[in-house]
C-alpha cells in the first residue's frame, strides 16, 4: 500500500524546488502518493518588497542556492523573475487537478519556473503548459477565474494554517509526520520506511 505525502508548497518558494527533487528520486525506490496543497508565500496585499531585500535575495541568496542545487543534486537553475504572484499558477493546479492533470501541471510548471525562467504569473505561459499536458486552453483560463478553484486554494491555505504550519515546503507523510524544508531523499526514505513499518504492525 503506497505512503501518502501531502505536500504544502508554492511554485516560487526555492527550497519547495529542492524538496520537489528529493521527492522524485523518492519515488523511484518508494511506493508513494503525492498530494499537493497550496501555499502563497506572497499573496495579493502583501507589503512592497524592501528594496535592500530584494537585492540581498539577487546577490546573496539566490547564488548560496544555485550552488547548493548545483552541488546536491546536479541542477543548474535557471529561474524566473523573483517577486512575482503565484495565485493563478496555484489555480491552474486546482484546473488541472479536476480534470486529471494535476501531477503533469504541477511538473511542468515547477520546471518552466525553475528551469526555463519562465514567468508563471503570465496566464499565456500557464495556457501553454496547460495544453501541453492535453487540456483545452480556453477552458484552462475560464478555470483560472472560476471561484471553486480560487475556494480551493484558499481552503488549502487555511489548513495549513489550521495545522500550524506557516512556512514551506511541509511535508505530512501518512497522515501523522510533518516534515518541514528541503529534506534529502534519505531522509524521506527513512521516514516512509518508518509509516510503513507502523502501518503494518499489528495492533495490540
Amino acid at each position: 500500500m503506497p505512503t501518502q505525502i501531502d505536500v504544502w508548497s508554492d511554485f516560487v518558494c526555492p527550497w519547495c524546488y529542492a524538496a520537489a527533487l528529493s521527492i522524485r528520486t523518492l519515488k523511484e525506490t518508494h511506493d508513494v502518493t503525492l498530494r499537493w496543497h497550496s501555499f502563497e508565500l506572497r499573496p495579493a496585499g502583501s507589503p512592497p518588497m524592501d528594496p535592500a531585500y530584494f537585492q540581498h535575495i539577487e546577490t546573496n541568496a539566490r547564488p548560496r542556492f544555485n550552488a547548493m542545487m548545483m552541488e546536491t543534486y546536479g541542477i543548474q537553475v535557471n529561474a524566473g523573475p523573483f517577486g512575482i504572484n503565484s495565485r493563478d499558477a496555484l489555480i491552474g493546479e486546482k484546473v488541472a487537478d479536476a480534470h486529471g492533470v494535476g501531477a503533469a501541471y504541477h511538473e511542468l510548471v515547477t520546471r518552466a519556473y525553475w528551469d526555463d525562467a519562465r514567468d508563471i504569473s503570465d496566464r499565456t505561459v500557464l495556457r501553454a503548459i496547460a495544453e501541453t499536458i492535453g487540456m483545452d486552453g480556453d477552458a484552462f483560463i475560464a478555470g483560472l477565474d472560476d471561484s471553486q478553484y480560487d475556494d480551493q486554494v484558499t481552503a488549502d491555505v487555511l489548513t495549513a494554517q489550521q495545522a500550524g504550519i506557516s512556512a514551506v515546503p511541509a511535508l505530512v507523510f501518512g497522515g501523522r509526520y510533518l516534515v518541514s524544508g528541503a529534506q534529502p531523499a534519505d531522509v524521506l526514505r527513512q521516514i516512509v520506511d518508518q509509516v510503513t513499518q507502523e502501518t503494518a504492525a499489528p495492533r495490540s
